[in-house]
């Protein structure tokens, strides 16, 4: 990593060090003339849409083309924080939106991933730390080309609106967690805002609420601003702070550190159902997890192993060899 990325860590560290909320956060958004937070490649699939009998034809595309350019201003062209970022020091993100339905002329159903990458101290790599498919039968919105996308965090404009700033703010979170404890507390709490804003306002409202699924968008909120998973946020610091931002310095060290994120995640989840924010992290990290220790003496494989078999048993057969030592 080149040196604007090194002094970028020190930025955020003096940022963790002096925030507060009325730093960070800025509920009444103005048209100042600073750089924005996301580099967010967006991309609008509606193939399946123009496969169907619906009668909706090619020439419609621009609708298509119009939906993209409206969520990547959206998403890229707004404050979100009263942060200032350089170009490349923005979070590197990607919202991808697959059309499955449409219903009328401006409303649709599709299935929506998000993802954020964090670059690594002192290397060329990045980590992922939000991977998540929002599905088709729960991502419906309405979107009408003459009206623009906006946000006003106590006010409800649309489902579309509120549910792609709801997920920017939770990755504000998490990222700023991974750099300081408890660095994305403020973020959390603006997505806290958003859901019941919008429970109370949207014809989707289930998706908002503690009565939807258990892959409702209210969770994730949940899980990161109900204190009885507060170690949540200390995982996001000890695995990438203290974990994967020490590999080029003292690579046993920092993996005890990530195995210390990983019990943390255990307390988290201890006589609770499966959370979704712990959950996401390890499908996330699991990938990662068994190239870092790899090379690990057996006894730390076995630590680990045992962890995410307890966390996630779906996962651990991506780590059988470790077992086998």
């Amino acid at each position: 990593m080149g040196q604007r990325n090194q002094n970028f860590f020190v930025y955020l560290q003096k940022i963790m060090i002096k925030r507060s909320v009325a730093i960070l956060l800025v509920f009444t958004l103005l048209g100042v003339a600073h750089a924005q937070e996301f580099n967010c490649a967006v991309s609008v699939n509606y193939q399946k849409l123009l496969n169907t009998t619906q009668g909706y034809e090619s020439s419609d595309k621009t609708v298509f083309d119009n939906m993209k350019q409206a969520l990547e201003d959206f998403i890229n062209n707004r404050r979100w924080t009263s942060l200032e970022f350089e170009q490349q020091e923005k979070l590197d993100c990607t919202f991808s939106l697959i059309l499955t339905e449409r219903t009328s002329a401006n409303d649709f159903k599709g299935q929506v991933s998000i993802q954020l990458r964090r670059p690594v101290y002192n290397s060329s790599y990045t980590s992922g730390l939000f991977n998540y498919v929002e599905s088709a039968s729960s991502f419906a919105f309405t979107y009408n080309e003459s009206q623009p996308l906006d946000f006003d965090v106590n006010t409800y404009y649309s489902n579309l609106s509120s549910a792609v700033s709801y997920y920017l703010y939770i990755l504000l979170g998490m990222y700023f967690d991974s750099f300081a404890p408890n660095g994305g507390e403020q973020f959390y709490e603006v997505a806290r805002t958003i859901c019941q804003t919008a429970e109370s306002n949207s014809s989707s409202a289930k998706e908002w609420s503690s009565t939807g699924s258990q892959k409702a968008r209210y969770w994730f909120m949940e899980n990161h601003t109900n204190s009885a998973y507060a170690g949540l946020h200390n995982v996001y610091y000890l695995y990438h702070r203290l974990g994967l931002d020490m590999m080029t310095k003292d690579q046993p060290q920092a993996r005890q550190n990530i195995i210390g994120a990983l019990q943390e995640l255990q307390r988290v989840q201890k006589g609770h159902q499966k959370l979704l924010a712990v959950q996401q992290f390890v499908d996330v990290k699991i990938s990662e997890l068994v190239s870092i220790f790899t090379p690990a003496p057996p006894e730390e494989q076995k630590r680990v192993y045992d962890i995410i078999k307890d966390l996630s048993p779906i996962n651990v057969a991506k780590m059988k060899d470790f077992n086998q030592k």
